[in-house]
């Protein structure tokens, strides 16, 4: 496992190992000492699993404090364009995005911290993402953020997104209140 620093702070990709052989492999996705000496959460207490299909943006989701949540996410089957926006209060990259592509084949993961939004763009037919977080979820905490925000200018890879209503509805950066 290696843990590799993003540009925003806070956020790292998680290079998973398998070890193949003629049966198979075996891969360990999670190590509480390897990500307690890197500095991250070891205390995740829910695990969630999302199914999408090829054009699908889900996002970009948060937490309000006090159930802000970190996430720990990878791509089980297929591969998805995994973007996370900074929100924190105070942070010298607030309003900052960074985006890397999640694909199970690949076996990456990334670690994003308390006070981002988060989203993504299945890229195959079939695409089934997991996430660990550190924070029951809270509906009444729940926030998002405009995926298609002008001011962001993610270029999300799909030229005709399929976008749930509630996702199409969320404000855009300029009328969110920094979180965390």
């Amino acid at each position: 496992m290696r843990i590799v620093p993003r540009k925003l702070a806070g956020t790292f990709e998680v290079s998973l190992e398998p070890h193949r052989d003629e049966r198979g492999y075996f891969m360990r996705w999670y190590d509480a000492i390897s990500f307690e000496r890197a500095g991250l959460p070891t205390q995740w207490v829910q695990a969630n699993e999302s199914g999408s299909k090829r054009g699908v943006v889900r996002g970009l989701h948060f937490q309000r404090p006090p159930h802000a949540e970190a996430k720990f996410v990878r791509a089980l089957k297929g591969r998805v364009y995994d973007v996370f926006v900074d929100l924190r209060r105070g942070s010298a990259t607030y309003g900052e995005w960074d985006a890397l592509e999640l694909s199970a084949e690949e076996c990456n993961a990334i670690l994003i911290p308390r006070g981002f939004a988060h989203g993504f763009c299945a890229l195959t037919e079939e695409v089934t993402v997991s996430y660990l977080v550190d924070n029951a979820h809270a509906p009444d905490a729940e926030g998002g953020l405009l995926w298609s925000d002008p001011r962001l200018a993610i270029p999300w890879p799909v030229s005709d997104p399929i976008v749930s209503a509630k996702d199409r509805d969320w404000p855009p950066l300029s009328r969110i209140e920094p979180i965390a």
